[in-house]
């Protein structure tokens, strides 16, 4: 057993490296503790929206930008489905290995150990994290970063969580899948599906130019329990090329993403802090969640590493209640809410409602929808934009606001 840290974090992916990162900048004694080296390359995209990456000062990160942004809703905005609704915001990608390469550049010579954790101890001044090796390490406060697969982190039982599914392919076609230079963020068009499909939760194509050929194509679908497969999102998006005349020539990678977007909030009572995926950070509206990572660790840095120097005498209980207090301030809380309820009425809605429900919300002012989507909007903004949202949709889609799935669209 090692001596007493300040701080053990549990994962080594982009939620774990930002809360080290932060810790380490105030000073704080930290450990890291995965069952891989923090260095292991990260196999997804993340996709940020230029102002946000601009305001963190991390626009150099961005393997690709792209101010060609356009979506498609087919019949939900215009009769004949070809016209796309132009965004006018830039959208980037994350160079993974740069901001990866950043992130342990912050993160300093932390002692990472490559351990499996496989029980955790509250020991009233400190935690005991219990590994398969039968190595334990100790500290003030453990934090898990692990992702929200996590078997330590306790919450309330809600039913089924709602996972978005995502199948993708970089590689080269016979013809382009996009226009040159565009980026779409979603493509509901449902002219490659069969009658019975259409009946199927729905789903979308998230697609990008890479440039000198390359193309990023991805069938993703919203949230649904059970989640569409992968291999049915596969076969969607084969469906949706071969519609348009397009093949596949080269597979350059394979992408396929799984994760919850109603995951209930943590427990904020329990000796065990989260933060990323295992602390319910996924956006239940747009399933971002990088963003918030980077927004949110320094301001949980800091609180922890003022709160063990000042009050030395504060146990693991104590410090993880504080972070959690920070982590999931009552607006927070509250505003999670509204967007869980929000998802649950989407989650209810058939593939026609669900595009003149997109067609509509991008309709809002851009300052409305881009906070919308990336949870910058204070509360009492939120609630005024849902109501902007309410009062602005067509009457299918009121309906299905307030009863759901329950009223047909007549």
């Amino acid at each position: 057993m090692t001596k007493c840290a300040d701080v053990l974090v549990l994962g080594a992916g982009p939620a774990a490296l930002c809360i080290v990162a932060e810790l380490v900048q105030q000073g704080l004694e930290v450990q890291a503790l995965a069952s891989h080296a923090p260095n292991r390359p990260w196999p997804n995209t993340y996709g940020i929206w230029a102002e946000e990456v601009e305001s963190l000062g991390m626009a150099s990160l961005l393997g690709h930008r792209w101010s060609n942004t356009v979506s498609f809703f087919g019949n939900g905005v215009d009769e004949d489905g070809l016209a796309p609704v132009q965004h006018h915001f830039d959208y980037g990608l994350f160079d993974q290995a740069a901001l990866q390469r950043a992130l342990l550049l912050k993160c300093g010579d932390i002692n990472w150990l490559v351990e499996t954790a496989e029980r955790i101890n509250f020991l009233g001044a400190n935690t005991e994290v219990c590994c398969r090796s039968g190595n334990t390490y100790r500290a003030r406060v453990v934090i898990d970063a692990s992702g929200h697969r996590s078997s330590f982190v306790r919450r309330p039982n809600h039913g089924p969580v709602a996972q978005q599914a995502a199948y993708g392919v970089v590689g080269r076609f016979s013809s382009p899948p996009v226009e040159s230079g565009q980026f779409v963020l979603m493509d509901f068009r449902p002219d490659h599906l069969t009658k019975a499909e259409l009946e199927e939760p729905p789903s979308f194509l998230y697609a990008m130019d890479f440039g000198e050929g390359v193309f990023f194509v991805e069938e993703t679908s919203l949230a649904c329990a059970p989640p569409l497969s992968w291999n049915k999102l596969k076969e969607r998006l084969y469906a949706r090329l071969q519609k348009r005349g397009i093949e596949i020539q080269e597979v350059l990678h394979e992408e396929n993403c799984l994760f919850p977007m109603n995951l209930p909030l943590p427990d904020r009572n329990q000796s065990l802090l989260a933060f990323g995926g295992s602390a319910s950070m996924v956006h239940p509206a747009s399933g971002y969640m990088v963003g918030a990572l980077l927004r949110r660790a320094p301001t949980l840095a800091k609180h922890l590493a003022k709160a063990i120097a000042i009050e030395p005498a504060l146990n693991s209980e104590d410090l993880a209640k504080r972070g959690w207090q920070v982590l999931w301030t009552p607006e927070l809380v509250q505003r999670h809410r509204l967007y869980q309820f929000g998802l649950s009425r989407l989650m209810s809605f058939d593939e026609t409602r669900l595009r003149s429900f997109f067609g509509t919300f991008f309709r809002l002012p851009r300052e409305d929808w881009s906070g919308f989507l990336a949870n910058t909007l204070p509360l009492t903004h939120l609630l005024i934009v849902m109501l902007r949202l309410f009062a602005m949709s067509p009457w299918k889609v009121r309906i299905g606001m307030i009863f759901g799935a329950s009223k047909p669209i007549s």
